[in-house]
């Protein structure tokens, strides 16, 4: 096991990676604030980790343990989903010292950090990550929310957990896509930080899509530990954190686009990092060589690396206006001034960024 430390004063909280750590769940023993706990799954990961999960919950000095189901899938993070927990919630009897503990994916673990951040205004959870996207992303850094129509993750909260628990294993049972995705955030972290990581990652690139379980891990420490330096820098995204959104602002704009669910949100994310590099290298920060190796690598996990038909560059530059990254009505980016070097910037013409989209989706005769 490895243990990794996000660094916040009195909420500071650990990160255990390691294989079977779901049947060491006695890990978490000291990050629970009281005697109930409501652990919430969805119904795609409950038919693996539910029971196991429960029994070894049972073991704990709990006096009340309860489970809520969720549907699976982005399209299922909205506010009824959340309000279904709140209920839960209060049905069930829970104080002020319950713990909600996240058991699955992304959407998961942001609807449950949500929940957790309203709930009597804020109680204690856990993330235990199942998927790569999560367990390298979501579950770090206490970004909770959910979804609107118009778009992602437009509803939340800054809400950290007091601990995440990954376990390596549970990455065997993921669809191979799912795999890919994750590994779209794990890309972007070298991008944004690292040359070094970058290069590693072009190097070991199909072990990591084999499960070789020390590449894997390596890869996922690799990940948390940008991460939680980034975030123990700037906890609530006032500067060096929105670097965390490389590919992002492109990335949401693709899923809601599209419709919440169609996309994976690492398929849409991969494909914004490889717009983000295309702007850069038009406004010449970024040698084109890099965006050529970024392609190479998603081609290799046949992650996207063009639109479909039915999203224009209008419709994209539109959803892009409503990102949270928008300031006094001017788009801001995070692009790359160099491997391992980004930014948040309004620094690019629109002129600039419309032939971007044009690149990756069918040309329009929109214009600045």
């Amino acid at each position: 096991m490895r243990t990794l430390t996000v660094e916040l004063q009195d909420r500071s909280y650990p990160i255990f990676i390691g294989p079977g750590l779901l049947q060491n769940i006695r890990l978490i023993q000291p990050y629970l604030k009281g005697p109930q706990a409501i652990l919430i799954t969805n119904d795609t990961v409950s038919q693996w980790y539910l029971k196991p999960t429960l029994n070894a919950l049972k073991q704990l000095d709990l006096k009340q343990v309860d489970i809520h189901i969720i549907a699976d899938g982005e399209q299922h993070k909205t506010l009824e989903t959340f309000e279904q927990i709140q209920s839960a919630l209060l049905k069930k009897g829970h104080h002020r010292n319950t713990t909600l503990i996240a058991l699955g994916g992304g959407v998961t673990g942001d609807i449950t950090g949500f929940a957790a951040a309203c709930y009597q205004r804020g109680v204690n959870f856990i993330q235990i990550p199942t998927t790569l996207l999560a367990q390298v992303d979501s579950s770090v850094g206490g970004k909770t929310g959910v979804n609107h129509p118009l778009g992602k993750n437009m509803i939340g909260a800054f809400h950290q957990p007091t601990c995440v628990l990954i376990d390596t294993l549970a990455l065997r049972t993921l669809p191979q896509r799912e795999l890919a995705a994750g590994t779209a955030e794990i890309i972007k972290y070298g991008l944004i930080y690292s040359e070094s990581f970058f290069i590693w990652l072009e190097e070991n690139i199909e072990k990591l899509i084999a499960l070789d379980p020390e590449t894997v891990t390596e890869a996922i420490e690799q990940s948390c530990a940008i991460k939680a330096e980034i975030v123990g820098q700037d906890e609530q995204e006032q500067g060096l954190r929105a670097i965390l959104n490389l590919g992002h602002t492109f990335g949401h704009a693709i899923e809601t686009g599209l419709g919440f669910g169609q996309w994976l949100h690492g398929e849409a994310v991969a494909l914004g990092l490889l717009m983000a590099c295309d702007l850069s290298e038009r406004i010449g920060w970024l040698d084109n060589s890099i965006g050529k190796r970024l392609k190479h690598l998603l081609q290799t996990l046949t992650l996207p690396t063009t639109l479909p038909k039915n999203l224009s560059t209008e419709q994209i530059l539109s959803l892009m206006k409503l990102d949270k990254k928008v300031l006094n009505d001017s788009i801001r980016l995070v692009l790359l001034r160099s491997l391992g070097h980004a930014v948040v910037t309004e620094d690019f013409l629109t002129d600039q960024l419309i032939k971007t989209l044009n690149t990756f989706t069918t040309p329009t005769t929109l214009s600045s």
